[in-house]
C-alpha cells in the first residue's frame, strides 16, 4: 500500500494496544510521523521502539482522554516535536457485556467518558492545529454496535452511536474548512478488550446473534487498513461516512 504519507503527522490515540497500536504501526511504515497516545506508558513506549527500529518516526506521550489537561498537554507536546498535526486518529475506547440490570453508574459514566467524551475532547483540542494543516482529517473508531443495538452493551452502544453521529456532525461542519472526519465501525475484532470479556451467566442465544457469517473475528492491522486510508489523500473525498468493518455482520 503506497498511501504517501510521508512528511505527515498523526496522532493516535490508544495506540499501546489492538487496533490503536496496529495503526501507529502500519501509518509509520507508509512514512508518516506518529503520535502514540495512551495511559498504558510501557506499552506505548514499545510501540515507538519497535516503529524507530523499523526506520521510522515517533513520538511516546501519556494520554488520559478523560482529563481535559492531559488533552491539551499531548497534543500540544505532538505539534512542539513536530510542529504540526495532520490527522487525527481516536482509538482509545473501553468496554465489556454486563446486563442492563446490573448495570451501575459509575460504569455507565466511565465507558462514555472515555469513549464518547475522550473523542469530543481530543478533536477539541486537535482542531485549531487541523484547521492549518494540508490534508487535515479527523478518524474516529466507533464501532457496529453505534449502527446497531447488542445485548449486555448499554452503555457500549450508546458511547459508539454517540461517537458516529459526532463524527457526521464534525463532517458536515468542517468540510468548508477542508477537514474531513470519518468514523470506522468494527465489528468483532481480536484484541485485548474482545480477549478480556467476560460472559458468564450471559444468554448466549443473544451474544450470537453480534457473530457475522463467517463466523470469525477480524484482525487489528484489517481496521488499520481502513483508518490508513482514510487518513491519505486517496480519500480526499470521503467525508461523513461511518464505514463497517465486521466480516458482514451488519449486512
Amino acid at each position: 500500500m503506497d498511501l504517501h504519507l510521508g512528511g505527515r503527522v498523526v496522532a493516535v490515540t490508544g495506540a499501546a494496544s489492538g487496533i490503536g497500536r496496529a495503526t501507529a504501526l502500519l501509518l509509520a511504515a507508509e512514512g508518516a510521523h506518529v503520535a502514540c497516545l495512551d495511559v498504558q506508558e510501557d506499552a506505548l513506549r514499545s510501540v515507538v521502539h519497535e516503529i524507530e527500529q523499523s526506520g521510522g518516526t515517533a513520538l511516546a506521550h501519556r494520554l488520559d482522554v478523560t482529563d481535559p489537561a492531559s488533552v491539551d498537554a499531548a497534543i500540544a507536546a505532538v505539534v512542539a516535536r513536530f510542529g504540526k498535526l495532520n490527522t487525527l486518529v481516536n482509538a482509545a475506547g473501553v468496554g465489556g457485556m454486563v446486563q442492563f440490570a446490573d448495570l451501575k453508574l459509575a460504569e455507565w459514566n466511565r465507558v462514555l467518558a472515555i469513549n464518547l467524551t475522550g473523542t469530543y475532547l481530543t478533536c477539541h483540542a486537535a482542531l485549531p492545529h487541523l484547521l492549518t494543516a494540508e490534508g487535515a482529517s479527523i478518524v474516529n473508531i466507533s464501532s457496529i454496535a453505534g449502527l446497531k443495538g447488542q445485548a449486555y452493551s448499554a452503555a457500549y452502544c450508546a458511547s459508539k452511536g454517540g461517537v458516529a453521529l459526532f463524527t457526521r456532525a464534525l463532517a458536515n461542519e468542517l468540510a468548508k474548512k477542508k477537514v474531513r472526519a470519518n468514523a470506522v465501525c468494527p465489528g468483532g475484532v481480536m484484541t485485548p478488550l474482545v480477549a478480556g470479556m467476560q460472559l458468564e451467566g450471559l444468554d448466549m442465544d443473544l451474544i450470537g446473534r453480534m457473530q457475522n457469517p463467517t463466523f470469525s473475528l477480524g484482525q487489528p492491522g484489517d481496521v488499520a487498513n481502513l483508518i490508513a486510508y482514510l487518513a491519505s489523500d486517496r480519500a480526499s473525498y470521503v467525508t461523513g461516512a461511518c464505514y463497517a468493518i465486521d466480516g458482514g455482520a451488519v449486512a
